[in-house]
Order: C-alpha cells, then sequence, then structure tokens
C-alpha cells in the first residue's frame, strides 16, 4: 500500500509541525514554552517539533526573550526565505506585479504601463511585469513557487476564453492558458479580480472571520464577489457577480451589454454617475478622469455632509442608486454581510455606508451589515498574493512527505 496511513506517528508529527506553523505565521514569534502551550504538546516534544522544522529550513531562531526573571528563551518565527509567491493585478491601463515571502510580507513589486497598447503579446507582458517583481525582491524566479494573475472577467472553464472583459485587448485567445502555461516558470492560476478582493478582505479585512457575504466593487467597472459557505461562488462560465450587467429600476435597458461592456446598474450607479449626480446637486467637478473624481468628491462629501447640504445631496443621491442593485444581490442571496469597495465607494467613508444601509433596509426584507472595505492598498494584488500564498504554504508546510 502506498502513501502514507492516516494515524501514524508521520502524520501525527506532520498536523504537529502545521499547528506550529500557523501559530508562527499567525502570531510572528513565539518560545518553545508558548508553543508548547498553544499546541498541547510536551516541552520535549515541541522541542522536538522545532528541531525538526529548523532542520528543514521552515523555522529560524530570531532572538531572546528579555525583561523576564530567569533564563531568557529562544525565539522562534518562520523562516520567509522558505518560499515565496507573486500576484499579478492586470487592467487596460498597466499590469502590477508583486512578490511576498512565506509570511505574507511583500517583498518586491512592479508596474508595467500598457496603456493605448494592443496586447499582441499578452506572455511576453506577464513576464516582463513578474520579472520585474522578481528582480526587485532580488531572487531568483525559480524561487517563486505559484503565481496568481487577476483579470477583469473570468476565463469560461468550457472554452477557455476571457469573458465579461471586452475592454482587455490582447486576453481572448483561446490557447492563452496555454500559452501562459509554457511560458511561466511556476504553476500558475487566474481569478476575477473583484473576487481576488474578496479574497484579501476574507483574509484580512472586513469580511474576516464571516462565511457567507457579498462584496460591492465600484471602481473602472462595477462588480461582486459573492462567498458562500466559505467559498468563492464563480458560477458555470465564471461570471457569478457580474452585477454590472443586472438591469435595474431608473435605469434604461441596455441590450447587447457584452458588446456594450455595460449595463443597467452600471449604467445607474457606476462611478461614471457621480459627478454628474454632483453637477445635480450644485457642486462643480474637476476635470479628472471619471474614479479619481468620484473618489475626490466622495471624500470631500464625507467631511462635508454635515455642513454643506449639495454634498449631503450628492451622499443621498448616490445610495439609493447602490443600494438599489444591492436590493437584487440581497434578495436572491440573503448573505450576513456586505463589503462595500473600491475607489468609486470608500471615500464616502461612514455617511455614505450609512445612508447606503438605510436605503437598502427599506429595499430588502433581509438585513445583512453593511461595512466599509479595510484592505487599503491595491487589494486585487493583494488578493491574488493571499490566494497563491495559501496554495503555497499548504505545500511548504506539509512535511508528512519529508
Amino acid at each position: 500500500m502506498s502513501g502514507v496511513v492516516p494515524g501514524t506517528p508521520r502524520v501525527l508529527r506532520a498536523m504537529n509541525d502545521r499547528a506550529a506553523l500557523d501559530l508562527l505565521l499567525e502570531h510572528g514569534t513565539l518560545s518553545r514554552t508558548r508553543i508548547g502551550k498553544l499546541t498541547g504538546l510536551s516541552k520535549p516534544t515541541a522541542s522536538q517539533l522545532l528541531a525538526r522544522l529548523e532542520a528543514a529550513g521552515l523555522v529560524v531562531v530570531t532572538g531572546a526573550t528579555e525583561g523576564r526573571p530567569g533564563p531568557s528563551a529562544q525565539l522562534y518565527s518562520l523562516n520567509p526565505r522558505a518560499a515565496y509567491a507573486a500576484g499579478l493585478d492586470v487592467n487596460p491601463e498597466r499590469i502590477l506585479a508583486a512578490v511576498a515571502d512565506v509570511t505574507g510580507a511583500v517583498v518586491g513589486e512592479f508596474e508595467l504601463p500598457t496603456p493605448g497598447r494592443e496586447r499582441q503579446d499578452v506572455v511576453g507582458q506577464v513576464r516582463a511585469a513578474l520579472d520585474g517583481a522578481v528582480k526587485d525582491a532580488r531572487i531568483d524566479v525559480s524561487e517563486v513557487r505559484r503565481l496568481v494573475i487577476g483579470t477583469p472577467g473570468a476565463f469560461d472553464p468550457a472554452t477557455g476564453r476571457l469573458r465579461y472583459a471586452s475592454h482587455l485587448p490582447g486576453w481572448h485567445s483561446p490557447t492563452l492558458l496555454d500559452e501562459l502555461a509554457a511560458a511561466l516558470p511556476m504553476p500558475f492560476e487566474y481569478e476575477n479580480d473583484v473576487n481576488l478582493v474578496a479574497v484579501a478582505e476574507q483574509r484580512l479585512g472586513a469580511a474576516k472571520g464571516h462565511g457567507d457575504f457579498v462584496l460591492l466593487w465600484n471602481q473602472e467597472g462595477l462588480g461582486a464577489a459573492l462567498v458562500l459557505g466559505g467559498r468563492l461562488h464563480r458560477g458555470f462560465t465564471g461570471g457569478a457577480g457580474e452585477v454590472g450587467f443586472l438591469p435595474v429600476p431608473g435605469a434604461p435597458l441596455v441590450r447587447g451589454v457584452t458588446k456594450a461592456n455595460s449595463g443597467g446598474y452600471q449604467e445607474l450607479a457606476g462611478a461614471q454617475t457621480v459627478p454628474g449626480l454632483a453637477r445635480e446637486a450644485g457642486i462643480d467637478t474637476p476635470d479628472q478622469p471619471y474614479v479619481a473624481t468620484a473618489s475626490a468628491l466622495l471624500a470631500t462629501a464625507a467631511e462635508r455632509h454635515g455642513t454643506d447640504p449639495r454634498y449631503a445631496a450628492l451622499l443621498d443621491a448616490y445610495a439609493v442608486r447602490l443600494a438599489t442593485g444591492l436590493a437584487s444581490l440581497v434578495a436572491v442571496l440573503d448573505p450576513e454581510l456586505v463589503v462595500l469597495s473600491g475607489e468609486a465607494v470608500v471615500p464616502g467613508g461612514e455617511p455614505l455606508r450609512a445612508r447606503v444601509q438605510a436605503e437598502l433596509t427599506e429595499l430588502a426584507a433581509a438585513r445583512p451589515t453593511l461595512v466599509l472595505a479595510s484592505v487599503p492598498r491595491r487589494p486585487v494584488l493583494r488578493g491574488a498574493l493571499e490566494s497563491a500564498l495559501a496554495t503555497t504554504r499548504d505545500e511548504v508546510f506539509d512535511t508528512s512527505r519529508s
């Protein structure tokens, strides 16, 4: 009989090893005594465990306890060089790349601008972005164990084609995934960008500890991520959460939505509507790209809504529009939590969140809690890293085969 039999000493040791490694990941540094208490292991067993993990290159001694009576105790932490993972965030204007060590610390970043280009060499651009981040991390690309690529839309598992993202040139070849697999020196996965924001919020942010939630993302486009029973729900073609296409009251029907790359909810509540709502309220709008304009207007509204009725009116009008589409999602999914995310929502802060919550209470029978996203920087990229790290840690922390 091949393989490892559950319950054998090797498996039990591997389970204890993983428990200790997860504790070090959570706490940063721990002494042998503390690891023993948290795992329930005896001092001799904890000592053997740490010696084994140190020999395997998974943990390192990082110092000793100070300022306490009695002899000092060695402190252990994860060896950050034990493994690396990478993530990419792709949109029509640029590719962001980052490398993180096994602790989750970002050690390298790179931005490859791609404005106005027909991406004839998508594979080359992916490699260039990845290589830039690897170079910044001062490691060899062979040390990166896994890559996760985040894009708008989703690759249809039946055809291998990217769908729901006609605005992303060069990414629609049915052979692209095979070409990437041949060109990349590590295993890779792809994921919808909004889904990756949800991963970041579930691991590190406002949805931590929640198994059922909806994340509404409003930035260059309006989309949602659906997490049900602790898992992302992607749908049959990968299009679950493409709520920008959702027909909604208050917006004309949009036909040929994939060709138009828009729909009713996008037309009603997308970031591009905020400057118009501001002008209707009597507010002068800056001459900037619409996402930056929406972000600036909402940030100002969050500060001045209590003293300037124009900004209160902007928040009121926008909240109605956001809640209109959310009501449909809530009626179908009945989530525990709704996370509001993206540069066309978060800058509105608590004043906007409270208004959307109040409107949703009027429009929907269910009563989910609404919260603002709390992963502050590059959430798509952070979600890609977290996804890549999860698989990497499962591989590296599994000592049953060693």
